[in-house]
């Protein structure tokens, strides 16, 4: 798995990409195209035209990182088509079912709504002591 760490955004590149491209190459479209710092430590996922290969370009604190994998039957999912109006950025999770070979169907939110009680923040929540149902 690449990293550990839930903080991590993926950002997957919205057009197939040449993976021909080394270090070099894949930095300057996620500088130009992404409009994104190679060197934040994000990772960037790049999908070549025939969805059978995948790139992620990384920056580990030391050095670019280039993780590839190649399938020998079937294709990756097709980001690109999902949203063409730009970058669609993952989660690590989502990053690793995509190399799993799962399809992206639906983003849905794990986590429930914040609650405004209208108040000030006490000890023990925000809402201690208010029914919320």
């Amino acid at each position: 798995m690449i990293g550990s760490t839930r903080n991590l955004r993926v950002l997957a590149y919205p057009a197939p990409a040449d993976l021909r491209k080394g270090y070099n190459g894949l930095s300057g479209l996620v500088l130009q195209d992404l409009g994104q710092d190679p060197l934040s430590g994000d990772c960037f996922l790049f999908v070549n035209r025939t969805r059978d290969a995948v790139k992620v370009l990384m920056w580990d604190g030391t050095g670019l990182c280039i993780f590839q994998k190649r399938l020998e039957r079937g294709r990756f999912a097709a980001l690109w088509r999902r949203r063409e109006d730009g970058v669609v950025v993952l989660t690590m999770s989502e990053l690793a079912l995509l190399l799993e070979g799962c399809r992206l169907e639906a983003k849905l939110p794990l986590s429930p709504k914040a609650v405004d009680c209208g108040g000030p923040v006490r000890r023990g929540g925000p809402c201690r002591g208010i029914n919320t149902r």
